[in-house]
């Protein structure tokens, strides 16, 4: 390698130095295309290290690229102070840096790498002796290319190339090489599952400043899902092989799709009885053009013990728990008991109890669907209302798409209410429908994406009691702003009660504002409709919260907020009552969520108090 690497541009007639140009830019795009072998040393933990500069010409962005492919920046940041290791960081980047040059589409560029004013490629790793006190690194990028001539072919029919790969678009290896993946990804989604770039041919015109780039691809034959195979390891599952290849869900018979080995994945890793899920292809074809498929899977501990707490000086101490047990017969099924104990030491009525049992079984009918079974019991003493209810349930939860959900379920319940209209019993039957989208990047500590739960469920009454429609919905967003320092959180929530009167539905179905699931704050449920010893839920809900979120170092993080509410008596939402309350928080990020503590205090009305909010992930 010498000291500049590549040359400076030659002359139109140098066919050798052109040829030698043309080279080289096929060895960089096949090294970042297959992993062609680098010196990448072992670094040891912080000492003190060489110090490296990075200058790249008339380019700041290009700099951190830079900065971020070298491996004696990497180096330094480490604290390496071995001198071989140093030497072998630089000389390796003299491959890693063009590399990066050639994905943003700078192919004539030159790179120097002088260790203590000595070019970095004159030097030897062998030698014992050498000392490294800096390391400068100068990059003269050149003008960026652009593609002349390009071509993937051939292509299914109705498939084009992906937009950024066609004539006057700006070069580099990247889009060429996801132009060539996805060419063979179509092939595989067509069924192809061999298919392959068998050739490329990429050429650099140093004179017009282009880049023509072609890939030629071999589909292979059209193949369909052979048998589903197990592995030594999934062999040794406590789960059944029949369970497992059923739960796995691969389509054997029909033609061969990547979405449903990704869709097999999934299904095994949510099923709750495996730590990890893997679906291998064959790597040879099989008869009559089939591929064999094997499953990979490693149990997950049978038995599973969780904890939560929350506070708020209003709302008062939660402390929630649940014990699961995984694989209960060998099916993947799962039994879980939930506890929950809210109110202590608040100042919203007596404590509140809840205990609960679910029973699921995994791929009943098919491999999307669910089975489900429920059991819940509770007492809630709320400052306005008593109520008592048990409830069983049977239902199905279905999976439609990697972010869509839904559940039907049949329940039946018996409740007693006490409140301002008196003791009043209910017996009801349940159809519950409901639909979940979660596209969200992370559900403890969002930064992008959207969830949206609706549900609606029709109640029958049973004894004298009436019926009617239950409906809400939860919708929230998240956007990342200013290089993800930033993140702007948005909530939407709704709900009505249509058909009976207030005093015909069961007072832990109508609705309350405030609180810190509502609006932080105002008191917990102290909006409803009407007042003092009168008061009751209402028939018609919203509440809107916004938060601005961001991100202090490494493991702290600040909030700030507005909440308001509407609450009903009707549930057209006419002649409500909204309240608001605002403030701010601090956040510390953990392994298992950030632990969050807000501060708030109302923005309507004359109450005047500051409420705390304590507790882990984020507020929504």
């Amino acid at each position: 390698m010498t000291p500049r690497c590549p040359a400076a541009p030659a002359s139109a007639s140098s066919r050798r130095q052109r040829s030698g140009r043309r080279s080289a830019l096929r060895a960089a795009l096949w090294a970042t295309t297959l992993g062609a072998a680098t010196l990448t040393l072992p670094l040891p933990g912080p000492l003190s290290a060489a110090d490296v500069s990075v200058s790249v010409a008339g380019d700041e962005d290009l700099e951190d690229r830079m900065r971020a492919a070298s491996l004696s920046v990497s180096a330094e940041d480490e604290g390496t102070t071995d001198a071989q290791e140093l030497i072998a960081a630089a000389q390796a980047d003299y491959r890693r840096l063009l590399a990066a040059l050639y994905e943003d589409g700078y192919f004539s560029g030159a790179i120097s790498i002088r260790i203590d004013g000595r070019e970095a490629s004159s030097m030897s790793v062998l030698d014992r002796d050498a000392q490294v006190n800096r390391i400068d690194i100068s990059v003269t990028p050149g003008p960026r290319f652009s593609f002349g001539a390009t071509s993937v072919a051939p292509l299914p029919e109705g498939v084009s190339p992906p937009e950024g790969f066609a004539t006057g678009d700006p070069a580099g290896t990247v889009v060429m090489r996801q132009s060539a993946q996805a060419g063979r990804t179509a092939w595989a989604e067509r069924g192809h599952a061999k298919a392959e770039i068998t050739e490329q041919r990429i050429t650099a015109d140093h004179a017009d400043r282009r880049v023509d780039a072609a890939f030629t691809i071999a589909p292979g034959p059209r193949l369909t899902f052979g048998p589903t195979l197990l592995s030594e390891t999934a062999r040794m599952s406590a789960v059944r092989p029949e369970r497992i290849r059923a739960i796995a869900g691969l389509p054997e018979g029909e033609v061969y799709a990547p979405s449903e080995i990704d869709r097999a994945e999934s299904r095994l890793r949510t099923a709750g009885a495996f730590a990890s899920a893997v679906v291998t292809e064959a790597e040879e074809i099989g008869p009559n053009n089939t591929l064999p498929m094997t499953l990979e899977v490693e149990d997950a501990k049978p038995r599973r013990l969780g904890t939560g707490i929350e506070y708020a000086t209003t709302d008062g101490l939660t402390l929630s728990g649940y014990w699961l047990h995984r694989n209960i017969s060998g099916a993947a099924d799962r039994l879980r008991f939930d506890a929950e104990v809210a109110g202590i030491g608040g100042e919203t009525g007596g404590i509140d109890y809840a205990l609960g049992a679910t029973y699921t079984y995994p791929a009943f009918l098919s491999p999307d669907r669910s089975l489900i079974f429920g059991l819940d019991l509770a007492r809630e003493d709320e400052p306005n209302y008593i109520s008592t209810f048990a409830e069983a349930s049977v239902g199905v939860d279905r999976y439609l798409t990697e972010t869509l959900s839904a559940n039907y379920e049949l329940g039946f319940r018996i409740s007693e209410t006490e409140d301002a209209n008196g003791t009043r019993d209910f017996t009801h039957l349940l159809l519950t429908g409901g639909l979940t989208w979660d596209n969200r990047d992370n559900s403890t500590n969002p930064t992008d994406g959207a969830y949206a739960e609706v549900t609606a469920m029709p109640f029958l009454g049973l004894s004298d009691t009436e019926s009617g429609v239950l409906g809400t919905a939860d919708l929230r967003g998240y956007r990342g702003f200013a290089e993800g320092r930033f993140v702007l959180a948005a909530r939407l929530q709704m709900g009505v009660v249509a058909g009976p009167e207030i005093e015909e539905v069961p007072a832990d179905w109508l609705f309350w504002s405030g609180g810190g699931d509502t609006v932080r704050g105002q008191g917990y449920q102290s909006l409803g409709v009407g007042s003092g010893d009168t008061a009751t839920g209402g028939r018609g809900f919203a509440a809107i919260s916004t938060e601005l979120r961001t991100r202090i170092g490494e493991s702290w993080g600040a909030a700030a907020f507005v909440d308001y509410g509407y609450v009903s008596a009707d549930p057209d939402f006419a002649g409500g009552e909204w309240h608001g309350g605002a403030g701010v928080g601090v956040r510390y990020f953990t392994s298992i969520g950030p632990i969050r503590a807000d501060l708030a205090v109302p923005v309507t009305g004359s109450v005047d108090s500051v409420s705390v909010y304590v507790g882990i992930g984020q507020s929504f």
